[in-house]
């Protein structure tokens, strides 16, 4: 698999609010997935949980993961980063979730008693996909 950076084609993709799947591990070593929202900023992915989620436990216990983004108009256009989360802070004042929320939804996020956390992912590996065939750019 490529390794980091991904071509400036790709890279424009991924800056796209896409739908994003992310999976870790279970304590168990199974497999965990979950859709999510995603920012794609300098190389890397920033996610954002409630501090409720089991898939928080779950990548603070192991920190590999991997996002599968599908392009917003077909999921023939595929991006699968391979890499591990880096970096966990409290979202204290929403700000993580509110550029999450903009970047989707065009609006702040509207569940403003929750306690969230941001997660930037490093990636160390990548593939895609446009069309059924291999996609490098």
């Amino acid at each position: 698999m490529p390794k980091p950076p991904l071509p400036p084609t790709l890279d424009a993709f991924l800056k796209s609010p896409n739908p994003c799947v992310i999976g870790s591990a279970q304590p168990d070593g199974s497999p965990h997935t979950a859709a999510t929202w995603y920012l794609w900023e300098g190389g890397r992915a920033l996610v954002n949980m409630d501090a409720t989620r089991k898939r928080l436990e779950h990548m603070r216990s192991d920190p590999r993961v991997s996002l599968t983004v599908l392009g917003a108009e077909t999921w023939y256009q595929q991006v699968t980063l391979i890499g591990r989360v880096a970096e966990f802070a409290d979202d204290t004042d929403l700000e993580g979730i509110d550029r999450l929320s903009t970047h989707y939804m065009g609006q702040a996020y509207s569940g403003r008693d929750q306690q969230r956390v941001n997660a930037w992912i490093e990636v160390e590996s990548w593939y895609a996909w446009n069309g059924g065939q291999y996609w490098d750019g």
